[in-house]
């Protein structure tokens, strides 16, 4: 399996992992772990676009 495929791979599971929260932050009725939940799945998908961005070679700047 190329790096390439690999890194997709891993992209698509991270997606997945921050679409499972933000789906469990819906359903949950606490507010704290709505918040947590939330929070989990945005820093999924700032990973996801750091790596897209690596290897693209769009590398920006941490926020």
């Amino acid at each position: 399996m190329s790096v390439a495929r690999e890194s997709g791979d891993r992209a698509q599971q991270l997606r997945e992992k921050a679409r499972q929260m933000n789906e469990a932050a819906e359903r949950t009725t606490d507010p704290e772990q709505r918040q947590r939940l939330q929070e989990k799945a945005r820093k999924l998908q700032e990973q996801i676009e750091q790596q897209g961005n690596m290897g693209s070679g769009n590398i920006r700047p941490p926020k």
